[in-house]
């Protein structure tokens, strides 16, 4: 695997290194020492799919914070997506900072979130699949979020979104 950083201390932007021959390709997606000579140590307890049928889909920006919070290596394995990572610790170097990069099943690329990152997305087509890595595992009643479209952040999607939940949508502004 490759692993570049982004705008974002600690988030990375992972990219694999498939074997060919004759038969197709095989490649790596996770390896723990990998993850950890990359100097983001990640061993997922949790792997999970969402399902995006409609283009236009925005899901986030999502986080839980500590003593819950979660590392994520996130990949579109079906369909395309804008992939994003806002940094919401206030001591780290780029607090406030955000990255973005298209995940697509054909490019194979995905992005690893650290703790105290929020993270969302927007499908660029219909019938995105994305599957995420999670450790630890989700702790259902911790959850938390920061609006989309919050000035704190400035985050210049690709196109406003055509469908996002209330709570999404609802979340107050950012205030540190």
């Amino acid at each position: 695997m490759k692993f570049s950083p982004t705008e974002v201390d600690g988030v990375l932007l992972v990219e694999i290194e498939p074997h060919e021959d004759e038969r197709g390709a095989f490649a790596r997606l996770q390896c723990p020492d990998e993850f950890a000579a990359a100097g983001a140590a990640f061993e997922p307890a949790q792997t999970s799919l969402s399902r995006n049928p409609k283009a236009g889909t925005l899901r986030g920006l999502h986080y839980q914070p500590g003593p819950f919070g979660e590392r994520k290596l996130v990949r579109a394995v079906r369909g395309r997506m804008f992939d994003v990572a806002v940094d919401l610790r206030p001591a780290s170097p780029t607090y406030l900072k955000w990255t973005g990069a298209e995940l697509s099943a054909d490019n194979a690329k995905a992005l690893f979130i650290p703790e105290g990152v929020a993270h969302g997305f927007l499908t660029l087509e219909a019938d995105t699949d994305v599957l995420y890595q999670i450790s630890p595992k989700f702790s259902p009643g911790h959850e938390a979020g920061v609006r989309w479209d919050d000035g704190a952040f400035d985050i210049r999607w690709p196109t406003a979104p055509a469908l996002i939940s209330q709570r999404d949508a609802t979340y107050p502004d950012w205030r540190g």
